[in-house]
């Protein structure tokens, strides 16, 4: 039984809702603050300071340049978040003499190290605003409080008066951003600094070597680049200015060069090196996945050429930490290799762990011959690593916890891993310190935070941005608020304004989404396409690229599925209409549900004539019936429980066929509205509990 009584009714008001019924259930109201991340404490006063072109800066205290010039970008962010001409162009040394509105007082430079001051007081009154730090990383983390409580009024833009206290939680707050498996230039690179700074991020890891490639410079063994990056690497020039970029942000560049495993690219130029008997050559991989070639740690060779290009690289970064990385070495070329069978029986190793321990310990020791410590991923835990290592655990809390419980330095990956396309709020729910671990206070301590993954496998330069913005931003709020933060719907609410404002910084995870339809429709009106784009969502976990092997570092990467994002609003703004329909009765909520599920259902007749003139989006034609098909059932279903009607069971055995039919994948996405249309079909059958 097919019923429509309502279908037209709902079509008549279709622009009425679109614009009433969305606010109702997507936006809170606007006096509410949009800070990311939450400050520490929080005081909102009466009245607000208003934003003139007179608007100025005076400094005082012990600053270096790095404020002068952050002030300056300051001064141009707010210019162009206002549309003021304002008066004042640059910040210099002459703004120690001045009377600002804006007064920024700051005891030192701050130094780009774990541990460094980076507190803040923000005061505003009526009459002007007041910065207070122990140091510029401070005030520049207060200088992006600043930004984000501007205020649009009636008669211009305002600040609320307000005081703000503020900390970070964790003092490693970072970001890894993989250049091995896909290159990402520069410019990627220096903008993505921009988005870390403006959510308090601290440290940018660079995943610069892996079976993919070598993307660095060495100037004492130039077969590295020339024989494992296809020609793209970053100079050596190239990464200190990012050094300093990132610095003159208050970030810290962490490298890494992934050994043993993971290296095929340092093989293509060493394949002496290898743990193969005679192999003579090796090719850069183009799949993704766990290679199985491997350093040979038993080659005094190795070790030779490890430490050298170490040793050039301590000099390009000077940091005081360097990952070697360590993670994911299956161990079947030594095993297949009869000396180094017969070194590890020799030296007494059990097993491949112990024999890959002996191998860190060397490194460890050359590294802190040149002043750094190692991190490694969590693999390199093992009994006899000295406490001087510190751990990166990507494998679970366990592995954070048993680092921490052994006296080792550690910060938390799992649970960050942006590329496996989970939604935000499964990273919100992700704490490097829950409060179910037992540790004590000193092994608490030792915990330092945590880092977002940005691993390269799927994404290029035109697609990165989208895969981490916004949702960085919300892990760089859980590594610095409170743990108390925890509402999950004002985060979403927040994280939409966010990912706006980073757009000032050149990013394009939004522009690049509109950028892929364009091309996709071949100069055609992408309106039907984005509507379902707006409710598909990427396959998730590695479930895109099954094997490592459906696509090649070569393939194309600006096709349906890399228009798609983790988080749909829309998908969150009809959930949470039906949520209210089926437990409170509203019926704005249903007719809002109505609304959404007819322009769904009515999507597919435009949108299949895109489909056949483009053989790009043949891949999805599939998937767009199958939303035509749960959008009707989704109008049948609603009209049954406003009619107060029970379904007959061949209604309900086609509800579960097509409910299994729109689970189907179609380009690499799945449609995101499923569960919740299926809630709305569950709610007609009343379930026997009991059974």
């Amino acid at each position: 039984m097919v019923l429509r009584k309502t279908v037209f009714r709902a079509v008549l008001l279709l622009t009425l809702l679109m614009n009433s019924a969305l606010e109702i259930f997507a936006f809170q109201a606007n006096e509410r603050l949009s800070l990311v991340p939450v400050p520490q404490d929080v005081n909102l006063g009466q009245g607000t300071f208003s934003l003139k072109k007179d608007f100025a800066i005076s400094l005082s205290g012990n600053p270096d340049k790095r404020l002068l010039d952050a002030s300056t970008r300051f001064l141009r962010r707010l210019s162009n978040r206002t549309g003021l001409f304002l008066k004042e162009g640059y910040v210099t040394n002459e703004n120690f003499k001045k009377r600002g509105v804006l007064s920024i007082e700051v005891s030192r430079p701050g130094k780009v190290e774990l541990y460094e001051d980076e507190s803040y007081t923000l005061k505003v009154s009526n009459s002007g605003i007041k910065i207070k730090a122990k140091t510029d990383l401070g005030a520049m983390h207060a200088m992006e409080t600043l930004l984000q409580l501007i205020e649009s009024a009636k008669n211009g833009y305002v600040v609320p008066v307000i005081n703000i206290t503020d900390a970070p939680r964790f003092p490693w707050r970072g970001l890894m951003i993989d250049a091995a498996r896909h290159f990402q230039p520069i410019e990627v690179l220096k903008r993505n600094i921009d988005g870390m700074a403006a959510v308090k991020l601290n440290v940018l890891h660079l995943h610069l070597t892996d079976d993919q490639g070598f993307r660095v410079e060495s100037r004492t063994y130039p077969q590295l680049q020339e024989k494992g990056s296809d020609g793209q690497y970053y100079t050596q020039r190239e990464l200190k200015y990012i050094v300093q970029y990132a610095a003159d942000r208050g970030i810290r560049v962490v490298p890494e060069f992934d050994v043993p495993g993971h290296a095929t690219s340092w093989l293509a130029a060493f394949p002496q090196l290898g743990s193969v008997p005679g192999k003579k050559h090796y090719d850069m991989e183009r799949n993704a996945g766990i290679m199985d070639p491997t350093l040979d740690p038993t080659n005094e060779k190795t070790y030779e050429v490890l430490s050298s290009v170490f040793k050039e690289m301590a000099d390009v970064f000077p940091d005081e930490y360097f990952h070697i990385g360590g993670d994911e070495n299956e161990g079947r070329h030594w095993d297949a290799n009869p000396k180094i069978e017969a070194f590890k029986k020799k030296n007494g190793f059990k097993n491949n762990h112990e024999l890959q321990n002996y191998f860190n310990k060397r490194i460890l020791k050359f590294l802190e011959a040149n002043g750094k410590k190692m991190i490694g991923w969590d693999e390199i835990l093992q009994p006899g690593l000295p406490k001087s290592a510190v751990i990166q655990s990507w494998r679970g809390i366990d592995a954070l916890v048993s680092s921490a419980q052994k006296g080792y330095q550690t910060f938390l990956s799992n649970g960050f891993y942006i590329d496996l396309l989970h939604p935000a709020i499964d990273h919100y729910k992700t704490d490097p310190l829950p409060d179910t671990v037992n540790l004590t206070d000193k092994q608490k301590e030792l915990i330092l935070g945590g880092e977002a993954t940005m691993w390269a496998e799927l994404v290029v330069p035109e697609t990165i941005d989208s895969r981490i913005w916004p949702r960085t931003a919300v892990i760089a709020e859980r590594l610095w608020s409170p743990a108390s933060v925890k509402d999950e719907k004002d985060m979403y609410r927040r994280m939409e304004i966010i990912s706006l404002q980073l757009e000032e910084h050149g990013l394009l995870h939004i522009v690049s989404r509109d950028q892929i339809l364009r091309k996709l429709a071949q100069g055609k009106d992408t309106k039907a396409l984005k509507v379902l784009n707006d409710i598909s969502g990427p396959l998730q976990g590695y479930t895109r690229n099954p094997g490592g092997t459906m696509y090649q570092s070569y393939s194309p990467f600006l096709l349906w599925a890399d228009a798609a994002v983790a988080d749909s609003k829309i998908a969150r703004d009809f959930e949470e209409a039906v949520t209210l329909f089926l437990n409170d009765g509203k019926p704005e909520a249903g007719e809002f549900i109505k609304v959404q599920l007819v322009k769904w259902s009515k999507n597919h007749q435009e949108l299949k004539k895109l489909i056949d003139s483009s053989p790009m989006l043949h891949e999805i034609e599939g998937l767009s019936e199958q939303l035509k098909e749960l959008s009707e059932l989704g109008i049948d279903a609603i009209n049954l429980i406003e009619g107060g009607m029970t379904p007959d069971l061949n209604w309900l055995n086609n509800a579960e066929s097509t409910l299994k039919k729109a689970r189907k994948q179609g380009g690499r996405t799945e449609l995101m509205n499923v569960d919740t249309v299926e809630k709305i079909v569950r709610s007609l059958v009343k379930v026997n509990t009991g059974n």
